[in-house]
């Protein structure tokens, strides 16, 4: 009896089970391409810009660098780990001649690492198109602190970047029209600034912590565009979709899953590879629909309204003031 034969009789004395199998098979496929969402596929140049990403030692980061290097852009790489940064870099000039790549060290958890960066690009860059503010952590064990006391996914995801976007601002208004492109997610939907706990020194719960950093970028970005308003320079804030990166490591070690296999096995599958998360980042960068568009919020390409916390005007600003003091603006 053929192979053929013996399968065909298997479906035939068990065919509940194989139309079971088959549904969940069709299902899982249809929603691994829903989640893998839009591909951008725009042709925009960048030849004569300089860009700058934070955290593009791997994941998003990365691939997003070695994108906006094919579009002819000078990239400059604002990393903590510049060992790991440079492999990155040996790999990108293999793949793409002539590139214009240069390493920088930054650490956001540190506000004189980033105020020593922002001199350093002050100094040595004429220009700066695009800040694309990418680098973040996620569910962080409770005590990790920045190197100026504030916890850790606030002080890396929100502070960080809002310094760094802050002390670049004169060179991206002389370069104008620039973009300042700040990543978020949608987990920002869940957020709430805590005013009276603002460092979680009170309570610590990593999920709380990391969705009030999520919404202050979205913040972050609304208001940044108000007082920029006739500059020059647009921003945008977005979620790249739920990515496969390392900014995942320390979530098994606090048992967020309690079906590890499950987690492994079922879920992962369903999410982004890094490249697949690089679309709405780029599209938001490099987009010439977008050039008069600024403070919106981006998913799968598309502009999509956050949620509503998101849209306090009363409680952006008071977070920018807040943030001005607290990194030493004001």
């Amino acid at each position: 009896m053929s192979v053929f034969h013996i399968i065909q009789d298997v479906v035939y004395e068990n065919k509940f089970v194989f139309y079971i199998f088959f549904g969940f098979f069709i299902g899982f496929i249809a929603l691994r391409q829903y989640l893998y969402g839009t591909r951008y596929t725009g042709t925009a140049r960048l030849d004569d810009k300089t860009v700058i990403i934070t955290g593009a030692s791997s994941g998003i980061g990365k691939e997003v660098a070695k994108n906006l290097a094919k579009r002819g852009a000078k990239v400059i790489l604002a990393c903590r780990d510049l060992a790991k940064t440079n492999k990155v870099v040996d790999e990108i000039k293999r793949q793409i001649r002539d590139t214009k790549i240069v390493v920088k060290h930054l650490d956001l958890a540190s506000l004189q690492s980033i105020r020593k960066f922002a001199k350093d690009i002050k100094q040595n860059e004429e220009r700066l198109d695009i800040l694309i503010n990418n680098a973040g952590v996620f569910y962080c064990p409770d005590g990790f602190r920045t190197d100026d006391g504030f916890e850790m996914q606030f002080g890396v995801n929100h502070l960080g970047h809002f310094l760094l976007t802050n002390l670049l601002l004169g060179l991206l208004k002389k370069s104008a029209p620039s973009r300042v492109v700040t990543v978020s997610s949608n987990a920002h939907e869940k957020g709430r600034i805590n005013f009276d706990d603002i460092n979680s020194e009170k309570k610590y719960e990593p999920r709380a912590c990391y969705d009030q950093s999520k919404l202050a970028n979205v913040l972050f970005s609304r208001e940044l565009s108000k007082r920029l308003r006739g500059s020059g320079v647009t921003t945008y804030s977005l979620h790249p979709g739920v990515v496969r990166t390392n900014i995942s490591k320390y979530v098994r070690q606090q048992r967020v899953f309690s079906r590890p296999l499950i987690d492994l096995y079922l879920v992962l599958p369903l999410f982004k590879d890094s490249e697949q998360g690089t679309s709405t980042i780029i599209y938001c960068a490099v987009d010439e629909s977008l050039t008069k568009e600024s403070g919106n919020y981006y998913r799968e390409c598309s502009e999509t309204i956050p949620g509503k916390q998101a849209l306090d005007d009363g409680v952006s600003k008071k977070l920018w003031e807040l943030s001005e003091k607290m990194v030493g603006l004001t």
